[in-house]
C-alpha cells in the first residue's frame, strides 16, 4: 500500500472516531449519506456504508450509479436525484453526513444550496473537505497544483492524463471561505475541526448543531 493510500486510511479513520464521539448513535439513528461512490478504488471508500452497523437507517444520495453499490449494500437505501434540491421532507433524518463532497457540487451558488439542502434535511450533520491550502492537491496528489493559475493548473491536469479534474469538477476551500458560505446559509450552530498531518491543516471537519 503506497504512503498515499496510509495517510488516507489514516485520516478516515481519524474521521470516524471523531464522528461516533460527537454523536449519540442509537440502533434508530437515521443517517444521510449524500455523496456514495459507485466505484470503490480503496479500502476507505464509502466507509460509512462499512463501519456503521446499522446500514438499514443508512440512505445513500447521488446524482448518477447506485446499481454496484446497491450490490454491495443491499440494506442501505439509494436515492438518486438531479443535484439540485434534497428530495426530503425537512428534517427527515438525525444526521447528514458527506465526506469530501462540498468541494464537487460546483460554485459558491452551489456550494451554499449544497449546506442550505443539509441543514433542511437534517437535524445535524458531519461533513468534511480538504484544506485548500494544504501544500498538496489530493484529489490529484500533485504537489502546489492547486496554487497555480487555472489555466495552467488545467493544461497540467490535461497533460498527465487528468483532465477529469478540469472546470468545475473542484472548488477547493479555506478555513475563511467555510464561514463566510456557513454564515450565507443561515447556518449559526457548528463547529469546524481542523485534522492536521505534520503542521499543515489536510482538511476541515464541519459540525453542524441541532437548532436550539
Amino acid at each position: 500500500m503506497s504512503i498515499i493510500n496510509q495517510i488516507s486510511g489514516f485520516n478516515r479513520k481519524r474521521k470516524w472516531n471523531i464522528f461516533n464521539k460527537l454523536f449519540k448513535l442509537t440502533t434508530q439513528t437515521t443517517i444521510l449519506d449524500v455523496g456514495f461512490n459507485e466505484q470503490e478504488y480503496s479500502p476507505w471508500d464509502n466507509y460509512l456504508e462499512k463501519k456503521y452497523p446499522y446500514p438499514n437507517k443508512i440512505t445513500a444520495l447521488g446524482i448518477a450509479g447506485g446499481s454496484l453499490f446497491k450490490k454491495r449494500y443491499s440494506q442501505v437505501n439509494v436515492v438518486l436525484y438531479n443535484g439540485d434540491r434534497f428530495p426530503f421532507f425537512d428534517k427527515e433524518f438525525d444526521i447528514c453526513w458527506s465526506n469530501a463532497v462540498l468541494e464537487h457540487v460546483g460554485n459558491r451558488e452551489q456550494q451554499l444550496l449544497f449546506l442550505q439542502e443539509v441543514k433542511r434535511v437534517a437535524r445535524t450533520a458531519f461533513i468534511t473537505t480538504p484544506n485548500k491550502y494544504f501544500p498538496i492537491e489530493i484529489h490529484t496528489r500533485t504537489p502546489l497544483l492547486h496554487f497555480l493559475p487555472q489555466r495552467i493548473f488545467f493544461s497540467y491536469l490535461s497533460l498527465i492524463g487528468k483532465g477529469w479534474a478540469t472546470g468545475s469538477y473542484m472548488n477547493l476551500l479555506s478555513m475563511k471561505d467555510l464561514k463566510s458560505l456557513l454564515a450565507a446559509a443561515g447556518i449559526e450552530r457548528y463547529q469546524i475541526i481542523q485534522n492536521k498531518l505534520l503542521f499543515f491543516t489536510l482538511d476541515f471537519v464541519i459540525i453542524i448543531k441541532e437548532d436550539n
